[in-house]
């Protein structure tokens, strides 16, 4: 039990504001979309790779520029931050 661990301990005030809610994170694991773009071999090594990197921050920029990643990158986002419905007239 001395070893257990929570988010709170490893986050601090700062990184709060990009914490995604849990029910969120849940919304990934429904999502067909994303699910397609797991089935992706490259992008499954991409992932690995940065899940097993010690610098994880200057793989991530590195990946950033791969077209696969980003299209990863931009479903996660659009499943856990929707972008706002402006500009769009009522029927």
């Amino acid at each position: 039990a001395d070893s257990a661990w929570s988010v709170e301990d490893i986050l601090t005030e700062d990184d709060e504001q990009d914490r995604v809610p849990l029910q969120k994170l849940k919304l990934l694991g429904e999502s067909e979309e994303l699910r397609g773009l797991l089935l992706n071999p490259h992008l499954r090594q991409l992932l690995l790779t940065v899940d097993q990197a010690e610098d994880k921050s200057s793989l991530m920029k590195k990946y950033m520029q791969e077209p696969l990643f980003v299209e990863f990158a931009d479903c996660c986002l659009r499943i856990v931050e929707p972008p706002e419905k402006e500009n769009i007239l009522p029927e």
